[in-house]
């Protein structure tokens, strides 16, 4: 009971303080890791302690997953060079710089341990980086390249730490074998995720006329996916995007609209959720961490812990600048159309790599002792190592992003509001087109026809203004028959309420009956955008 109270709890906490961060206009994951530091030192609070299979095997696959689906497949294509460069080149190039400094620099760390820490910390965090780059002003595209990066370079990290595990074990280490297992590992995990995309897809098309199967199918399919492709000796990562990116595409067959709103609402709520638990639970392991070094490291190793934090920003910097020359030159020889990167923008892609609860998870993942009996090399140290150079990604790197995308003047880019103004009157012109054309004579009465080619007509005229003088154009507005709409929702919702005051009606009429106001008053909010 004591651990489903704490549950609670959390739960409590992390709701509150991600409002309290939204009106303070900060990413909530740096107040939610403060509040557990906090939280952590707080006397007779019980020792909360983060299982490694409970990251990889509850929180990582549905984070992941809800990641990959909302990033575009197209922008991940068009940007698969430089997201390539980070997610293979920049993590290789950072495991061997950090296992350098740490090796020459701190104390007790052999070259085994140092590439055991810098496996650890090499590759970014996926949930960290979706949600510090939550509503930045910043261009999608290198939205698209943090998070494209970020989603795939756990792979990667995560075969080379356990072969810096394994030789530190057998005191082996093959670095052919390394490189072959990378490709296999991946390539496992690329198929596994298309095959379970699609078997889900067809399953989703057989079982389409019910929203709830649907619904949980969709949470099914990033567990499938993980658990299948490490059954496999495959990437879980891999295959969880690659799944999610298929089934992405095909929510328009899959899905019903009623489908897809409840879909949407439901992996809203647990991503939060889930993404809430994780940045407190980070900042919960404080005491855990700390009670396996010597109190007279504990300074020390502080002291080290920002210098590894300083270093592995820098190698991501010594590795992004080159390279984004590299790739232009690369594109001068290929077909690609997408523009380099600027400095700029290159700054803000190095500063935004953020480490975050995989790396931990990673990190208490390791083993205890040796097959000879003895400790593993280092293994407490490099847990609060790891710590630190969380918590100095997320509060450091976290709470800069916004100011330093100011100093740089960045600004997003409004090509994906053009292409959505260009689809809305594409889409306003065929409809009028359509409802002058014989194909839809006799679909309604004629004043009706009459009245619904006038509502069109009106879109159409406002969009096109919109396009052509957007400086000009006023706030579009409800027309007179669409304001007595809404003016009669909120008419029907209080007869509602004085049904369910009064007890004449049932709790399940009433909720579809509502259901289908929100719907409409939803319909009528798109107008008015529009």
């Amino acid at each position: 009971m004591h651990e489903v109270e704490l549950l609670v709890i959390l739960l409590a906490v992390t709701t509150a303080l991600a409002e309290v961060a939204n009106r303070m206009n900060i990413p909530y994951p740096v107040v939610l890791v403060l509040a557990g530091l906090g939280l952590s030192l707080l006397p007779g609070l019980p020792p909360v302690s983060l299982a490694p299979n409970l990251v990889f095997f509850v929180f990582l696959p549905p984070l992941l997953f809800a990641s990959a689906w909302q990033l575009s497949w197209s922008a991940f294509r068009a940007e698969l060079r430089p997201i390539s460069m980070l997610a293979i080149g920049c993590v290789l190039f950072s495991l061997v710089f950090i296992a350098a400094v740490t090796h020459y620099l701190l104390p007790g760390f052999g070259w085994g341990s140092a590439f055991v820490l810098a496996a650890i910390i090499s590759p970014t965090d996926a949930v960290s980086a979706a949600v510090a780059t939550k509503g930045l002003p910043i261009s999608r595209r290198i939205i698209s390249i943090l998070e494209g990066e970020s989603l795939v370079n756990d792979a990667t990290g995560l075969i080379a730490y356990r072969y810096a595990v394994a030789a530190v074990v057998t005191g082996q280490f093959a670095l052919g074998a390394a490189a072959g297992q990378l490709v296999l590992v991946a390539g496992v995990g690329i198929v596994v995720g298309l095959v379970v995309g699609f078997v889900f897809y067809v399953v989703h098309r057989l079982s389409r006329t019910s929203v709830t199967v649907d619904t949980s199918l969709s949470l099914l399919t990033p567990y499938a996916a993980y658990l299948v492709a490490e059954t496999a000796h495959g990437s879980g990562v891999l295959a969880v995007v690659v799944s999610a990116l298929f089934v992405s595409q095909y929510t328009a067959r899959i899905f019903n609209h009623e489908g897809r709103l409840q879909v949407l609402a439901v992996w809203d709520s647990l991503t939060f959720l889930l993404n809430g638990l994780v940045f407190i639970l980070i900042g919960l392991q404080l005491p855990a961490v700390l009670d396996g070094v010597a109190p007279d490291l504990r300074w020390p190793m502080l002291g080290y812990g920002l210098l590894v934090s300083v270093a592995i920003i820098g190698a991501r910097m010594l590795w992004a600048y080159p390279t984004t020359y590299l790739t232009r030159l690369l594109g001068r020889f290929s077909d690609s159309i997408q523009p380099g990167l600027s400095v700029k923008e290159v700054t803000l892609v190095s500063w935004g790599g953020m480490r975050g609860v995989l790396s931990l998870a990673a990190a208490l993942a390791l083993p205890l002792t040796l097959p000879s009996g003895a400790a593993f090399p280092q293994r407490n140290p490099i847990l609060l190592l790891t710590f630190i150079v969380i918590l100095v990604s997320l509060l450091v790197q976290g709470l800069t992003l916004r100011p330093l995308i100011g100093w740089l003047g960045l600004e997003p880019d409004t090509q994906a509001e053009r292409e959505e103004q260009e689809v809305r009157i594409s889409m306003a012109h065929r409809t009028v087109e359509y409802l002058s054309s014989p194909e839809a004579a006799g679909q309604a009465p004629p004043e009706i026809m009459a009245r619904m080619q006038h509502r069109y007509a009106q879109r159409l005229e406002r969009l096109r203004l919109r396009t052509n003088s957007p400086e000009d154009v006023q706030p579009a507005t409800l027309t007179p028959f669409q304001q007595l709409q809404e003016v009669l929702i909120h008419f029907e919702r209080g007869v509602l309420d004085n049904m369910r005051k009064e007890r004449h009606i049932s709790e399940e009429v009433l909720r579809k009956l509502e259901n289908e106001l929100d719907l409409e008053e939803g319909r009528l909010a798109l107008d008015k955008a529009q």
